[in-house]
């Protein structure tokens, strides 16, 4: 009976012996891993960290459609295994505010901020400081904070580009001076204050005269419409040569005023910005004038590759960064991408060229016989 039991004991404590050596086994095991994954090793950029991608909203088509898929493509080429943590704030500053929070507590490495307003914006990149989570300005400029970063286009260049076909197009037509109406974007959007900067600039060196203008609240194709409404009203239908809209989306809501009021937007050369879809089917078919091509996929490729860098702890890649920007606090290193005006003329060269948006996207069947007289069939 004794042997026995000795014998039990003996096995029972061979099988305790081989489970425990099985599960330090596998606990060295998990260290290792754990030290593979980690960020900043020679494993490639960015493995395993969280890039918070945070746009200001979705009125805009160009950021659900171009930048968010863009990004999230680059993030994915250069590093697999990274997560974008993506949040869209619908306008809505006190929402962007609670997504900033999240992805401070989601443990963000590093935080691309496309702000709704950019002022207002400095206190969630100080709260992304205070957990030492970097922080890149996108498409527009955050003031008075310590950005690391700033990536966009020249947006007073924008601007001027607009104000210069314009002015080029009046003088054509043989209204030099205008007059025009003025629809310029959102007063808290700092990219929308250097657009009327640089198209007010060319306007007033050229002479032309504003009959009416307007600050666009959050770039409401809506309010737009009302704008270009009041102006029909206070200045009658042949009391101006042209619209000046600031990006596509106030250009669709000026356009279909003018309809509203019997006027052919042909008539008005109206302007815009973004080569939104929608836009380069109007070009297409005479109802707007020109919009602005912002080339955005190196745009959006340029920032993930500046946040993975930022959240490796590394420097960006050599030769990204082309200028600097002062935003208030100081000199943000930036990279600046140069715009293009778009005209009926050059749409073929330009977004179909680069394969922003294909001849069979533009060329559906209300829009082929305007293709085919544009030389895109």
């Amino acid at each position: 009976m004794t042997s026995r039991v000795n014998e039990t004991s003996r096995l029972l404590k061979g099988i305790v012996a081989g489970a425990l050596m099985l599960v330090l086994a596998f606990g060295f095991a998990a260290c290792g891993s754990d030290d593979d994954d980690g960020g900043g090793g020679d494993g490639g950029s960015g493995g395993g960290k969280k890039i918070a991608l945070l746009l200001p909203e979705s009125k805009t088509a160009r950021y659900e459609s171009q930048d968010r898929p863009l990004f999230e493509q680059k993030v994915e080429e250069e590093c697999p295994d990274c997560e974008v943590l993506y949040s869209n704030a619908d306008q809505d500053t006190s929402k962007q505010q609670q997504q900033v929070e999240a992805a401070v507590t989601e443990g963000a490495d590093v935080i691309v901020l496309d702000p709704v307003d950019s002022a207002s914006a400095a206190g969630m990149v100080n709260r992304a400081k205070q957990s030492d989570i970097p922080v890149v300005s996108y498409d527009r400029l955050i003031l008075d904070a310590p950005v690391d970063y700033y990536v966009s286009f020249d947006n007073e260049r924008v601007g001027q580009l607009q104000g210069e076909t314009l002015s080029e197009k009046l003088a054509e037509v043989g209204s030099p001076k205008g007059p025009i109406v003025q629809i310029n974007g959102s007063p808290t959007d700092n990219n929308a204050t250097l657009f009327k900067k640089g198209a007010s600039g060319v306007f007033e060196e050229d002479g032309i005269t504003v009959a009416k203008e307007y600050d666009t609240p959050d770039w409401s194709p809506d309010k737009a419409q009302q704008e270009m409404e009041q102006a029909i009203t206070a200045v009658g239908k042949n009391g101006f040569a042209a619209v000046y809209a600031a990006n596509d989306g106030t250009a669709g809501g000026a356009i279909a005023a003018l309809k509203g009021a019997g006027i052919d937007p042909a008539t008005k050369w109206v302007t815009g910005q973004d080569a939104e879809l929608s836009a380069i089917q109007r070009i297409i078919d005479g109802e707007q004038f020109m919009t602005v091509y912002k080339a955005i996929k190196p745009e959006a490729a340029a920032a993930a590759e500046l946040a993975l860098a930022l959240a490796d702890g590394q420097d960006p890649p050599e030769g990204l960064i082309n200028g600097e920007e002062n935003n208030g606090a100081a000199d943000v290193p930036s990279v600046l991408l140069d715009p293009v005006a778009v005209t009926k003329d050059n749409v073929k060269d330009t977004v179909v060229k680069d394969g922003f948006w294909s001849v069979q996207e533009i060329c559906t069947p209300q829009y082929q016989k305007a293709c085919k007289a544009a030389g895109l069939d």
